[in-house]
């Protein structure tokens, strides 16, 4: 179960660095644009807000990554880090659109679920 729990985490980071470079460097490209159902123009003048949130994306995964590598000791980090994912995927649900629950939040929560039964 552990070792499916560390598993479903390492997904969430590589969600996280994916959704860091869409937003930091796709997000004016056809890629990013298709991916967040955006026209040229609104990308174009929202690209620097993009990449701040992709900034931050990259942050969580970082943090994430952080507690996956301290291995059992560091499960509270896990655990906050999920935690913040989560809460900005529901956030974000809330503000911007229901997909993000399901992207963001959903496998955070699985991972946080997983990390919980372990212990």
């Amino acid at each position: 179960m552990h070792t499916v729990a560390v598993f479903v985490a390492a997904l969430v980071v590589l969600l996280h660095l994916y959704f860091m470079v869409l937003e930091m460097f796709y997000w004016t490209r056809p890629l990013g644009r298709r991916v967040f159902r955006l026209n040229e123009e609104f990308a174009y003048q929202s690209r620097l807000l993009a990449a701040n949130q992709g900034l931050y994306n990259g942050f969580l995964a970082i943090g994430l990554a952080w507690g996956l590598a301290m291995g059992p000791a560091g499960h509270g980090i896990q655990l906050f880090f999920l935690g913040c994912v989560i809460c900005a995927g529901v956030f974000g649900a809330a503000t911007v659109g229901r997909r993000i629950l399901w992207v963001q939040a959903a496998p955070a929560t699985a991972a946080l679920l997983l990390l919980l039964a372990t212990r």
